[in-house]
């Protein structure tokens, strides 16, 4: 049986009855091999991967079908089977985009356990992960060339003594050059598979669904990543969910433009899609972060017949500013945004200048990816982000004065922390005491987004519990900040945060990038966003103009970088209004540092000993961490 769909849900009502089948029956496949296999043995001629070599439109590309994708994950489970992988030894992945990636996934699951790893994560990161897995085999990108992700591999192997093997892949899908003598331990991928039997697992492993196909690391780019435990169960019930919640159809075809290290690209993104028969498009091996793919896209679409769209919102906002340029889009049926707010601006804009309509899905690496879905045709709010899957629940309960979930369940349209559960939790973090903090006593988890459910059911955002400013013991969500100056016609991107205030704890400042052509002052902004935010004390007290808007690898605007450069303001204004009445040279100021989401660097071993004793307590007053280098 292979999984087909007949038409999205339109109602709370159409999710109860796909409930009132069981999920035995509703979902038979015990793995994603299983649901994969399904598949590809009714579609087996159909295309399912092409990998565009360029962003050009009829630029060169490599396109596999069910068969050849199949083919590939059997020789590829078959060679890390041959390496002695069980089920429950790990496969690492340090790949760029590119089909390889999908070998990789899904001959991965179907050997043992597959860990998709960060290309970007510094080297002790990527160390600290592969040690705590205990990843047996790496599968890594097998030319020099600028990324430096061969050279990266090979120093890990070095590193993690468990790390008995890595597998380098030609980008081109061919074996590495002759000439290229390959070290102890390592192999090439595609040359060794190829030797690999095709049409069956050679192990005749006998899947069971709480059986683990996956690490996916989780908890940003900063501290000790999290590694989250994914159950074939898990994976299956999301690719299934989100195709009965959306109507997927194998005649789709979708641009796949998420990295395949994140659960976004690898289950929503393609589990699903793959699932169902359809074509999903890789967009170059630098995805949405190559500029002609952005500059094309709606060209690309048009020449591949692309049905579906998705994207974080920071990537939609980017393609709302690339002109049709006489691109047939008519196919188009669907755009699907997650992982943060959507701007109802952008939102706006969308659906006037393009005719698409987004529609909004809540996931999490906790969730295999997918928790409620908004679908296609649903007239719905920007931040309504739908109803949670079949099967599934969610619940809002109020926040204590350390915004911690309580026990106390919310009635509809009261904002609180969102709770959920549902068939595919994951299986907790390898760190047992991670986990409990995760879930509240009876076994929800804590997501922490905040949200209320409204009389239809559907589930609203309005961000992370963790993004709140708090300003003399108010919360101040950040969306209405971001909601008034994301409407200026000249704003592109934006975000709200608190900067540390020594009386108020934080107070709200915002930053914004504007569109190409578009010019305002700073003091514009801030009197358009003053004028539309009610809340006197939510109205931001400065709004910056950057010139880029830093973001994760995923295309989130990174909050915590923002953070650091609101603190960096606010010490340097404290510099400033201690040290200017007394008249020093510039080379006495201290010297501020910042850089990224570290903590702000004060230098003031060229002050004099009085200047500093008048502005240390100003700083030691502020609500953060502060490095301070003092005389």
């Amino acid at each position: 049986m292979h999984l087909t769909v007949s038409s999205p849900v339109q109602s709370l009502a159409d999710v109860h009855r796909i409930e009132a089948t069981s999920m035995d029956e509703a979902m038979p496949w015990a793995s994603t091999y299983d649901l994969i296999r399904a598949s590809a043995q009714v579609h087996a001629e159909r295309p399912a991967l092409t990998f565009l070599h360029t962003g050009q439109p009829g630029g060169a590309s490599t396109t596999w079908t069910y068969r050849s994708l199949l083919q590939g994950i059997h020789q590829t489970a078959n060679l890390l089977h041959s390496l002695q992988l069980g089920p429950q030894d790990v496969a690492a992945v340090l790949l760029p985009g590119g089909l390889a990636y999908h070998l990789a996934l899904w001959g991965g699951e179907a050997a043992g356990i597959v860990q998709p790893l960060n290309p970007l994560l510094s080297e002790d990161k990527l160390v600290s992960l592969l040690q705590a897995s205990g990843a047996q085999v790496l599968i890594a990108h097998g030319v020099d060339d600028d990324s430096q992700l061969r050279t990266k591999a090979l120093r890990l192997q070095a590193q993690c003594p468990a790390l008995h093997t890595v597998l380098l892949v030609h980008p081109d899908g061919g074996p590495l050059p002759a000439a290229d003598v390959l070290p102890a331990g390592v192999q090439d991928f595609h040359a060794a598979r190829a030797v690999q039997v095709g049409d069956r697992l050679i192990s005749g492993r006998v899947f069971h669904p709480h059986d683990i196909a996956a690490y996916f690391h989780t908890g940003g780019t900063t501290g000790a990543p999290k590694l989250a435990r994914h159950s074939h169960g898990a994976q299956v019930f999301t690719a299934w969910a989100n195709a009965q919640m959306q109507g997927f159809q194998s005649t789709d075809v979708t641009i796949n433009g998420y990295p395949l290290f994140h659960v976004a690209g690898v289950l929503p993104g393609a589990l699903c899609s793959l699932a169902i028969g359809m074509h999903v498009i890789i967009p170059t091996s630098s995805l949405f972060r190559n500029r002609e793919v952005v500059q094309n896209y709606w060209r690309l679409a048009e020449h591949h017949g692309c049905t579906l769209m998705s994207g974080v919102p920071t990537v939609l906002a980017a393609l709302a500013g690339v002109s049709l340029n006489g691109a047939n889009i008519s196919r188009m049926r669907s755009v699907r945004t997650g992982a943060a707010p959507l701007p109802p601006e952008l939102a706006q804009r969308f659906e006037q200048t393009l005719g698409l309509q987004i529609n909004e899905s809540l996931g999490m690496t906790e969730t295999a990816g997918l928790s409620t879905v908004a679908p296609p045709g649903l007239s719905a709010p920007a931040g309504c982000v739908g109803w949670p899957l079949p099967h599934a629940r969610v619940r809002i309960v109020a926040l204590n004065s350390d915004d911690q979930a309580t026990t106390q369940t919310l009635p509809a349209g009261e904002k609180g922390m969102v709770l959920y559960q549902g068939p595919n939790l994951f299986s907790g973090y390898l760190d047992a005491a991670e986990t409990a903090r995760s879930f509240t006593p009876d076994g929800w988890l804590i997501t922490g987004d905040v949200g209320f459910i409204d009389t239809q059911g559907r589930l609203h955002l309005s961000g992370r519990a963790k993004d709140l400013i708090i300003r003399s013991g108010h919360n101040i969500d950040p969306k209405v900040i971001e909601d008034a100056l994301g409407a200026h016609p000249a704003v592109d991107l934006c975000a709200a945060v608190g900067a540390p205030d020594a009386y108020a704890g934080e107070l709200p400042v915002a930053f914004a990038t504007l569109k190409p052509g578009r010019h305002v002052t700073e003091a514009e902004l801030l009197a358009f966003t003053a004028e539309r935010v009610d809340e006197a004390p939510a109205q931001p007290k400065s709004i910056t103009v950057l010139d880029r808007m830093p973001v994760t690898n995923v295309g989130k605007i990174y909050k915590p970088e923002l953070r650091t450069l609101a603190t960096a303001a606010v010490v340097q204004r404290l510099i400033h209004n201690t040290l200017a009445p007394l008249q020093l040279e510039p080379v006495q100021w201290p010297q501020v540092q910042a850089a990224g989401d570290a903590p702000v660097a004060v230098d003031a071993r060229a002050t004099p000993a009085d200047a500093w004793t008048a502005l240390k307590p100003l700083l030691d007053a502020l609500p953060v961490k502060l490095v301070l280098h003092a005389p």
